[in-house]
């Protein structure tokens, strides 16, 4: 730690020369263990679920076969929050604090992490563990078991959330109770669900109205945001129930920017702690040497020499983006981009031809004896390729189409997005869940994996 600490103040100093502007950055060392669990948990206190102990045997597995390695673990804030493993070299940790930086100017000046930051706020980890420590009150209150149903249905739908809406957002207006007004109450108030459901719908409409409002489906079109629509109209579910879905919600809105930026801000950090090494005229020669060479093993490609990159390493694609923009148009230009793309626009845009061809990029297919063949060198073909996976965090994208008479809650996947059908097992699965918390019976409207239309039910 001693010389860690030393070139700490001078990397930091020549950052804010070279013009990276950032939140003050907490680093601490960790155990390799710690480390491990803050990456899969996602945060370093976060609300109990049996989900993260599978994720952190997958990847305790990937780690023991020499597949994954973590170097650091970063939270954007103000302030950053940095996980450095402390079984890293002095040279390693040189260079990961180099890197951090670079992410620290990303999360503080790219326009999705603002937006984002502004709705969730800067101190995400303390949040978290509000979070977790109100779900814990719940468990004493309410038992395990109900408590982690409810879990089991909102962390299935984390992904399930609209960006393009505010975390705080108004419920749809109440046409129902606009009719309240000018309708005789025994007409109006049954104790069916409709009227239930009606009644729950939204805030109160003018008394004043002279005419009779048109009544309004509901959703009025299609909702993306599963989390927010069960949380306000699930008309059963208690107030402890919708607080566990608006803290699952508010945490993927934070999570949103990190997995849609995830190729640029990996290459942008990837350029920044190379430049500031190559810059850092105050580190020791063999040092600057080691680190390089740690530098060369996070911005190789995946695949090895003579080889067809199978999958796309974010550090590797990202740094040479970037290394090729700063040459081609300069910094500012680069920090402008960086200021107002996502990896969507990032790749659309900037992964020219001549790049995509010097990368060795292209889409493939596998052949039985084991050996791929190019099929297609389009290069939009091969930007929509290295995004699909990150389109709605790589989830599938269902929407709530309408809620019956009866109560039944109709969603319906949309695959012309992602091109690809659901697994139906597992589809039925998260309708069982959804199901627990709806308590109506849940109609999925899909295409299985063979592209085959498909309607899946749960409940009678």
């Amino acid at each position: 730690m001693e010389p860690l600490d030393t070139h700490l103040p001078r990397l930091e100093e020549l950052a804010r020369g070279l013009g990276l502007d950032y939140y003050p950055v907490d680093f601490e060392i960790v155990p390799p263990a710690f480390m491990m669990e803050v990456a899969v948990y996602g945060l370093p206190v976060r609300m109990p679920h049996w989900s993260f102990g599978v994720r952190y045997i997958y990847q305790l597995v990937q780690h023991r076969m020499g597949h994954s390695r973590i170097f650091e673990v970063v939270f954007p804030g103000n302030p950053g929050r940095a996980y450095l493993a402390n079984n890293n070299s002095v040279q390693e940790n040189s260079l990961v604090v180099a890197h951090v930086l670079g992410h620290a100017d990303f999360a503080k000046n790219n326009s999705l992490f603002g937006r984002c930051r502004e709705q969730v706020g800067q101190h995400v980890v303390e949040l978290a563990a509000a979070h977790a420590h109100r779900i814990e009150e719940a468990i004493e209150e309410h038992g395990q078991e109900r408590v982690e149903v409810v879990l089991d249905a909102a962390l299935a739908l984390e992904h399930q959330i609209d960006i393009d809406q505010c975390l705080t957002r108004p419920v749809y207006r109440d046409q129902a109770k606009a009719r309240e007004a000018h309708e005789p109450k025994e007409e109006t108030q049954g104790d069916g669900f409709r009227g239930r459901f009606e009644r729950l719908a939204g805030e109160e409409a003018p008394q004043s109205a002279p005419q009779r409002p048109a009544a309004v489906k509901v959703p009025p079109r299609p909702e993306r945001d599963l989390l927010w629509f069960i949380a306000h109209y699930a008309p059963e579910m208690e107030d402890w129930e919708r607080d566990i879905f608006y803290a699952v919600r508010e945490e993927s809105f934070y999570f949103y920017p990190v997995f849609a930026c995830n190729i640029m801000n990996e290459g942008w950090a990837s350029y920044w702690h190379a430049r500031l090494l190559r810059e850092a005229d105050f580190l020791p020669e063999s040092l600057y040497l080691d680190a390089l060479k740690a530098h060369s093993d996070v911005v190789r490609p995946v695949a090895g020499d003579g080889q067809v990159a199978l999958n796309i390493n974010p550090y590797h694609l990202g740094f040479s983006m970037w290394e090729h923009i700063v040459e081609s148009q300069g910094l500012e230009a680069a920090r402008r981009i960086m200021e107002q793309e996502d990896d969507f626009g990032f790749l659309r845009n900037y992964l020219d031809v001549d790049l995509a061809e010097e990368l060795g990029l292209f889409v493939y297919t596998a052949l039985r004896n084991g050996q791929v063949e190019v099929v297609e060198r389009d290069l939009h073909e091969l930007h929509e390729t290295i995004l699909a996976p990150r389109f709605n965090f790589g989830a599938p994208r269902v929407a709530v189409t309408d809620v019956r008479a009866d109560g039944s809650l109709v969603l319906r996947h949309d695959y012309t997005t992602d091109g690809r059908g659901l697994d139906v097992d597992r589809a039925r699965k998260v309708g069982e869940y959804i199901h627990r918390v709806w308590r109506r019976p849940v109609i999925l409207n899909t295409v299985d994996s063979r592209n085959a239309e498909a309607v899946i039910r749960v409940g009678s």
